[in-house]
């Protein structure tokens, strides 16, 4: 099974980190599916709008509601994210080198989210990396049977770990 989870201990650095892994990758000929979380700031309140963008080009999907400035509680569209689900599905369809999955959440946890998706993969040879948080790393364990290695959040230890599991003839740079 080629399955790799990567962690991180700042909020936000995953995202930055499995977005750049992408744009590496892509750039050297990589056929990328899966999400890329990019988080964008608001001024009218505290938390960040959350979206994904499917790779490898599109579309971007707003995953998070807007509560108000004094929300508590999860602001995950879970309509929004099985959307991104479905279109992320679509492109397995396609030829692909690599599924990259932004994080394995609560979603995912429960038993839903991007599950399917990553046994597709899995079931079709097709390496994947999962970004997991501390909350959610044993149902992750659990979901992978103990399977999955770990794999330090660097571009270079990532871009390593798919070049020696991978069945492409291209190097990451």
């Amino acid at each position: 099974m080629n399955l790799a989870y990567t962690m991180t201990n700042t909020s936000g650095d995953l995202d930055q980190l499995l977005s750049a892994l992408a744009h590496v990758l892509a750039s050297n000929g990589w056929r990328t599916a899966g999400v890329v979380q990019i988080n964008t700031d608001r001024h009218d309140c505290h938390p960040c709008d959350m979206d994904v963008k499917v790779l490898p080009e599109g579309p971007t999907i707003r995953i998070s509601q807007s509560l108000g400035k004094d929300a508590r509680g999860c602001r995950l569209d879970p309509s929004a994210l099985e959307t991104a689900v479905a279109a992320v599905s679509e492109t397995l369809l396609g030829d692909v080198d690599v599924l990259l999955i932004n994080k394995f959440g609560k979603h995912e946890a429960d038993g839903r989210g991007f599950r399917d998706v990553i046994a597709q993969a899995v079931e079709r040879d097709i390496p994947v990396i999962a970004g997991v948080n501390q909350l959610n790393a044993p149902a992750f364990m659990e979901f992978s049977g103990g399977l999955a290695v770990a794999v330090p959040a660097r571009i270079d230890a990532l871009s390593s770990w798919l070049t020696s599991v991978g069945k492409v003839n291209r190097a990451v740079a």
